[in-house]
């Protein structure tokens, strides 16, 4: 016996209604692939373009009387210089002050030493003729002396008394004349390195004036150093002193980035690792380069937090124009690879416990599956058993997803 079913149009418009209000838009969710292939064990570190070698500028050195430098010209930060160009200039008004009172000194110590020639010359010609009448007086006493032969004896001894009185006198005169001299050298001496210390400032103050103006001593990109007092790079009108860090200029063939490591993870890195490097100013564009030096000692990783990290350089294979010491980049370093293996991303794990899992797409939803994994990095993991190549997952919690749909909203009432 057979039945044949008439259906009841209040039964066909509630079907309709009800997969109608099945078919209420969900939320999409995020799925990921298992893939296949190459897994690399990487570490991701910020660092910093240096050249391996490099010429600093630094401020001249000048004499403290003349103050601190003032920058009243300086090169563009990154510009291209060449040998003997001018990069730098500083302020000149209190050498050029100082030359104006090293030539008045200079002038006035030489007319001094012109004066005192002059006058030395005079004193000595008085004290030579005192010493000429004094010799006279000495040779008119020795001639009566020797004519008082007839005399009375009380007329030799007068004569005797005025030969040596006469004898004392030539013999002061000599000695004033010869004490003379020598003061006068003395004083020659003396005015003479007078003349010469306002010479040496002079011939200072000249040279200063020189090196207020300074030029590059070979050609290549000029990078500012950056102002201890401010932290910015240094600019015209900022004042520094002799001997401080002012320009650099790299040997731009040569280059290499400086990271640091955390004490943690630095066991795992070697020399000679291989590293890609990205300049976060231009990410399109990445570098290679090897793991060159590890730092034996470990440093704080800022002043005040007590991380410690250990700096490690990395040796750029290549050069290129945009590639600039101070510039920040992202290194990647390989650590190691592991061969033909499958992985998935780090988000589309879950942990209950010791049980590791994830949400395997299957139809229009999801089965929670337990996996085995493997070593990871910053990305992803890999999967030893439970999924295969190609599997899709989820990369989010897809059940908390359909229950925060569900959840009812809250009336503005509350």
């Amino acid at each position: 016996m057979r039945y044949k079913f008439k259906t009841h149009p209040f039964f066909l418009f509630c079907l309709i209604f009800f997969i109608g209000c099945g078919q209420k838009e969900t939320k999409q969710i995020a799925v990921g692939k298992v893939a296949k292939g190459t897994f690399f064990l990487d570490l991701y570190e910020e660092g910093e373009i240096e050249a391996v070698q490099s010429i600093n500028i630094v401020a001249p050195m000048i004499s403290w009387r003349y103050g601190n430098l003032k920058i009243t010209e300086l090169v563009k930060d990154g510009q291209e210089v060449k040998a003997g160009d001018t990069i730098i200039v500083f302020d000149p008004s209190e050498v050029l002050k100082g030359i104006v009172e090293a030539e008045s000194s200079l002038e006035i110590a030489k007319a001094e030493f012109e004066k005192m020639i002059a006058q030395q010359k005079s004193d000595l010609e008085e004290l030579r003729a005192g010493y000429e009448v004094a010799r006279i007086s000495h040779e008119i006493s020795k001639i009566r002396f020797e004519s008082s032969e007839y005399e009375s004896e009380i007329r030799k001894k007068e004569i005797q008394l005025n030969l040596d009185k006469a004898d004392i006198a030539l013999e002061r005169a000599r000695e004033q004349i010869d004490n003379r001299v020598k003061i006068q050298n003395e004083e020659v001496k003396q005015k003479n390195l007078s003349i010469m210390q306002f010479q040496s400032r002079l011939d200072e103050a000249h040279e200063t004036l020189k090196k207020l103006s300074v030029v590059t001593p070979s050609s290549g990109i000029a990078i500012i150093s950056r102002n201890w007092s401010s932290n910015n790079k240094f600019q015209i009108g900022d004042q520094c002193w002799s001997g401080f860090p002012l320009i650099q200029l790299p040997d731009l063939s040569k280059l290499k980035a400086t990271v640091k490591i955390n004490e943690v993870d630095v066991a795992k890195i070697n020399k000679d690792l291989r590293v890609e490097i990205k300049p976060d100013a231009f990410s399109d564009q990445t570098f290679t380069g090897t793991v060159s030096s590890i730092a034996n000692l470990a440093v704080n990783k800022d002043g005040s937090s007590k991380i410690k990290v250990f700096p490690v350089e990395i040796m750029l294979n290549e050069s290129d124009k945009n590639l600039l010491p101070g510039l920040t980049v992202s290194c990647r370093i390989i650590i190691d690879k592991i061969e033909d293996v499958l992985y998935i991303p780090l988000d589309a794990v879950r942990a209950e416990g010791d049980k590791t899992f994830v949400y395997k797409k299957s139809g229009p939803g999801y089965d929670k599956i337990e996996i085995e994994t493997g070593q990871s990095n910053t990305d992803y993991v890999v999967v030893v058993s439970g999924l295969k190549e190609g599997d899709e997952i989820a990369l989010v919690d897809p059940f908390a997803v359909e229950t925060d749909e569900k959840k009812p909203e809250r009336s503005e009432a509350g």
